[in-house]
């Protein structure tokens, strides 16, 4: 069953880091080197220093320099530890990307829950993680003992009763913290430290199931962490990880695609690239120009995947295609696949795209060695365009019941299936393994 429990947050002191929008950054692993160092730039105090630190003057170890940095934060008062255990409600009010007159709300709080291993079904991923990330990330836990992101986790509440109770409450409560982020998304966090809202949430979700949405890397990082550790030097902290829940049905919840960006590939020849294709799709090449097109080229996408799973593939000079799923391909290349991953659309576009067409290992992709991945197309487009890939590929945005129904049954979708947007501000909250 799911442990859900409050805890002291370190936080940012106001009074001394004054405008929180100074210091908060979004996720490790969205961090681009033109954010680090803007963040850099913004505040000597900003988290980046810590999460994604740039090599500084005689610093050998950028792990070690970032706990000292953090340790010092906190013995200055930069970082405070809250008085009392508490759950910290969290919304995000936002505009959907591309469509920006709509806004919506996402709302969830901020707890630790207990460690558990994915056999134990608690805890449910739905996709496959990286190597090194989950390196980097062990580094730095290994290094500061602290948590400075939170897991992203789904529970399942059809009827939104708790979402309901927890929004009641906020509203009737002033704010704790309220920081808006560089995308225009306001997030608001409040601080529950009594009442009888502070026991029934837990509660609650004992008996749910957990789909962790983002965080992969670092959940299993810290799962890492705990086994690493002789029973001598594990405490009741090490068992536990900062986490936002959300209620995986709510209107606010907007999964955005990630699009796959190929290079290093010698030799690449686009019209071998659609003769192997359509081994296994019905290609139609596209024309126009990316520059003037990509929008209508992502509506045929998007109209596409409406009855099969489909791509863009786009290679530079006037070379783009749609790769629609035949029926035929489905029952003869995916015989034996599990039924909720064979017309999933990254997972054919892995098996077949990826390594039966272009002949990238799942090792290659694991270690991130000829793909990256961008969540907006116009970036995918212009890599190709300024010559550092081979091609790209445009998907259509995962459904979340897919994301449930797979992870539910233990079939991991591939890495990077989902963009959770917005995503959960690091250094609203931080969990601290030292106070256990």
């Amino acid at each position: 069953m799911a442990e859900i429990i409050p805890f002291r947050a370190l936080h940012y002191d106001a009074g001394a880091v004054g405008n929180l929008g100074k210091v908060v950054t979004q996720p490790y692993d969205k961090i681009t080197p033109d954010m680090q160092a803007r963040y850099y730039q913004t505040s000597s105090h900003n988290l980046v220093r810590i999460i994604r630190r740039l090599s500084e003057a005689g610093e050998t170890d950028p792990y070690a320099a970032a706990a000292r940095d953090f340790r010092g934060w906190i013995s200055q008062g930069v970082l405070v530890r809250d008085t009392t255990p508490a759950l910290y409600p969290y919304d995000q009010e936002y505009a959907v990307p591309g469509t920006p007159h709509v806004r919506k709300r996402r709302r969830g709080f901020i707890a630790l829950c207990r460690l558990e291993e994915y056999a134990a079904h608690v805890v449910h991923r739905h996709e496959e993680t990286l190597s090194g990330p989950k390196a980097d990330r062990l580094a730095l836990l290994q290094a500061t003992r602290a948590h400075f992101g939170q897991i992203f986790l789904l529970y399942s509440d059809p009827e939104g009763a708790l979402e309901r109770d927890i929004a009641a409450w906020a509203g009737q409560n002033a704010p704790w913290e309220s920081v808006d982020d560089e995308y225009g998304t306001r997030h608001t966090v409040w601080r529950l430290a009594s009442g009888p809202l502070l026991s029934h949430i837990p509660e609650a979700l004992r008996e749910r199931k957990l789909v962790i949405a983002d965080g992969h890397h670092r959940y299993e990082t810290a799962l890492a962490y705990r086994r690493s550790l002789p029973e001598s030097a594990r405490t009741p902290a090490t068992d536990y990880v900062m986490a936002t829940f959300v209620r995986m049905e709510s209107e606010g919840l907007v999964i955005l695609p990630t699009h796959r960006v190929i290079h290093g590939l010698l030799g690449f020849d686009w019209t071998i690239f659609l003769s192997e294709a359509t081994r296994y799709f019905d290609v139609k090449e596209l024309s126009g120009e990316a520059s003037q097109d990509l929008r209508a080229w992502r509506d045929k996408l998007s109209q596409a995947g409406r009855g099969a799973p489909a791509f863009l593939a786009y290679a530079g000079h006037r070379r783009a295609a749609l790769l629609e799923t035949r029926e035929s391909t489905e029952e003869m290349e995916m015989a034996g696949t599990p039924p909720g991953l064979a017309r999933l659309d990254v997972f054919i576009l892995h098996r077949l795209v990826i390594e039966q067409v272009l002949g990238i290992s799942r090792d290659a992709v694991r270690e991130e060695k000829n793909i990256h991945y961008e969540r907006e197309a116009e970036a995918a487009v212009s890599a190709v365009d300024q010559g550092r890939a081979n091609l790209c590929l445009l998907v259509n945005p995962t459904p979340i019941e897919a994301v449930r129904d797979n992870a539910f049954a233990g079939q991991p979708m591939p890495q990077k299936s989902t963009d959770f947007y917005p995503k959960l501000l690091s250094g609203l909250t931080i969990y601290d393994l030292e106070d256990a």
